[in-house]
């Protein structure tokens, strides 16, 4: 099971992504990154962030440790803004940490054009997107990192952030488990990700067995409000059958049609002249602020 911690600070919220996450401090001397139960996406956004990110573990896929924590929104009482003070009001009790990378930075297209990555790493995650129908790894929010960034150990791709993922729960569309996605933008797809070499390795791994030792890992209370589902394990159930029987259909869903670095620029230079075609003359004199912002965010000034 997820190890369990309390918190003990909370150090700041981080605003690079729609649920607000906080970097908190904990008993166990750690620090993580929490996304929490009263977020806008709700519980099941933390359902997904722990059946994609246990699945990925067992796979082998590096991935930050999960561990779920203990929260008293008294411990923020000295957070400025009011709508984060909100979140955290109603997040008491147990919340989903991911252990916090010191140092760690975006994988973004520019760090992407000098960064090495295997065609059957990159085969393996987008493998596990595409059986987890992960929509949420672009090129232009890929939800990867690269860590570590200093000293002599190597760099590697850390994935993260799986929220976004198993989209079929949000309304319990289980009719097609062979449903192909588009993953043309993915943000690892110009790496020539060996997804039919991934879909050998990792396909007979994904056991009934597996799952269901991976959806034991969430907490009841996150799947006592699945409409349609008696308990929370009838819930557990119906992901463990649903993913099980998208495992036995991944030749019919395995992307493998990826555009090459050329061809995105080229579609994203035309997406682009057309939106510019038509903005108004004023309109165009308007700097861009909607972008993603090119410096990333150091929190080690707060952890000192």
């Amino acid at each position: 099971m997820l190890r369990e911690v309390t918190a003990t600070r909370y150090v700041a919220p981080l605003r690079s992504g729609g649920s607000v996450p906080g970097v908190v401090e904990a008993d166990d001397l750690g620090t993580y990154v929490v996304k929490f139960t009263g977020s806008a996406q709700g519980r099941k956004a933390l359902v997904a962030e722990v059946v994609v990110g246990e699945l990925a573990r067992a796979l082998g896929l590096r991935f930050p440790e999960l561990v779920l924590v203990h929260f008293d929104p008294d411990l923020a009482a000295h957070e400025p803004h009011q709508e984060v003070r909100d979140l955290l009001n109603a997040s008491p009790g147990v919340n989903l940490g991911m252990d916090y990378l010191p140092g760690a930075r975006d994988f973004t297209p520019e760090a992407a054009r000098s960064f090495p990555v295997d065609p059957l790493e990159a085969g393996r995650i987008v493998w596990l997107d595409a059986l987890t129908v992960n929509v949420d790894r672009t090129v232009h929010s890929s939800n990867l990192m690269i860590w570590p960034t200093s000293g002599t150990a190597p760099a590697h791709l850390w994935l993260i952030d799986h929220g976004a993922a198993l989209v079929f729960h949000h309304r319990w569309d289980t009719s097609a488990p062979a449903k192909a996605y588009d993953f043309r933008h993915h943000a690892l797809g110009h790496y020539a990700p060996d997804v039919r070499a991934a879909d050998a390795e990792l396909a007979p791994r994904v056991t009934r067995e597996l799952l269901r030792d991976v959806l034991a890992e969430v907490p009841d209370a996150w799947l006592t409000e699945e409409p349609g589902f008696a308990t929370p394990d009838e819930a557990r159930g119906a992901y463990v059958d649903y993913l099980a029987a998208r495992v036995a259909a991944s030749r019919e869903w395995l992307p493998t049609d990826f555009p090459s670095r050329e061809e995105l620029a080229a579609e994203e230079a035309a997406r682009a002249a057309r939106t510019e075609r038509g903005r108004p003359d004023w309109l165009k004199r308007v700097p861009d602020l909607h972008g993603r912002p090119a410096a990333e965010q150091d929190w080690s000034a707060h952890l000192e």
